[in-house]
């Protein structure tokens, strides 16, 4: 249902009695994200996407437990928390320095996977739990990825679905001896080592790494798709379908009806489900770029700068404030806390504030 707006505004180039529709500018990514249990007692997936409004890059990073009672649920988050914080970190620069984007990422898994081995040395009950990785990094039309493991990244246009990211498991060789008549096209389907891992996230050495410093450029349209192998309980060509059916519609719907997909299914050995479903609206120039700050750089002290001040000082900068009036000065106070003991049968406590917090003071007001 459209929504109309009328101009009641006449200015020089505004003409009576017309009617003014108004229209939200289009990001350049849609990206929706979808998450479910599956058959498993714990999830053990993780994810974040990171597609600010305004920006024209964007991150998606994720992360396929294993280990069970070893904690694959952590292994994932902390492989997920550490990737994406390094890229995050490093987001600002994506423009600026695009080429490298693939060290970036490789240095980021490095970095998750010494902090696994940190965590399982700590813990030794741990050991044997890890973490597949997809991280995927899109400057405008352009996009950039790193995998360790069987997480899938597809890619969708016209009418087609491929996996654009090497499987790291038994399937390939699997399937490879389906092909060369070796063995029965179900007995490869259902080989109990299909999903067997030749490189995954541990704390050790990483067998495999799959990041080209070639960028894959998509197209207006495209559909790209990050996932665990959980997604894969659909047959290729059932993703392909949904994917067809509905590629005009918003990453969000289109996220849907993948889920209620795997739900139909039923499969009593679905394993938790995880995905991203990301279309380029657009690939319009840059209007605005984002840029990093220069190493170095010291901004210049201004008087609507935010800083903080102690409270014993707060009266004198409001005073050196008032004779400025025209430049009123911003402060923040950093309010004190105190701990009291509840009047309960538990020993917890509250951290609540002192004092009702002061007024705001504004330098040149009364």
């Amino acid at each position: 249902m459209s929504h109309c707006a009328t101009n009641h505004s006449i200015g020089p180039k505004a003409q009576p009695g017309r009617m003014k529709m108004w229209r939200s500018p289009e990001p350049r990514f849609d990206v929706a994200s979808a998450i479910c249990q599956g058959g498993r007692d714990y999830q053990e997936d993780a994810i974040v996407t990171d597609f600010p409004f305004g920006s024209d890059s964007g991150l998606v990073v994720l992360a396929d437990g294993m280990g069970g009672h070893a904690a694959g649920d952590v292994a994932s988050k902390i492989v997920v928390t550490e990737v994406y914080s390094e890229l995050k970190f490093e987001s600002a620069n994506f423009a600026d320095f695009e080429s490298e984007i693939p060290r970036f990422l490789t240095e980021s898994a490095s970095n998750a996977n010494g902090i696994v081995r940190s965590h399982v040395q700590a813990h030794p009950e741990t050991r044997g739990m890890g973490a597949t990785l997809v991280s995927v990094v899109l400057v405008e039309n352009r996009m950039y990825w790193m995998s360790i493991g069987d997480s899938p990244l597809f890619h969708y246009r016209g009418g087609k679905m491929s996996q654009l990211n090497e499987d790291h498991s038994m399937a390939p060789q699997i399937d490879f001896m389906v092909k060369q008549g070796l063995l029965d096209e179900e007995a490869g389907r259902n080989h109990p080592d299909r999903n067997c891992l030749t490189s995954v996230i541990l704390g050790d050495r990483v067998a495999k790494s799959d990041c080209p410093r070639t960028p894959f450029e998509l197209q207006v349209g495209d559909i790209v798709v990050v996932s665990s192998d959980g997604l894969q309980y659909l047959e290729d060509s059932k993703i392909q379908k949904i994917l067809h059916r509905h590629r005009r519609k918003k990453s969000a719907e289109i996220a849907g009806y993948l889920l209620e997909a795997i739900e139909e299914l039923a499969d009593p050995d679905q394993d938790n489900c995880t995905f991203s479903v990301i279309k380029l609206n657009h690939n319009k120039p840059v209007i605005r770029a984002i840029r990093a700050k220069p190493i170095g750089h010291v901004d210049s002290q201004t008087s609507t700068m935010t800083r903080v001040v102690t409270l014993d000082d707060k009266n004198k900068v409001a005073a050196s404030g008032a004779q400025r009036s025209d430049e009123p000065t911003v402060i923040k106070e950093v309010k004190p806390l105190k701990t009291v003991t509840m009047n309960d049968d538990t020993s917890n406590t509250q951290e609540v504030e002192a004092a009702p917090p002061p007024a705001k003071i504004a330098a040149g007001g009364k």
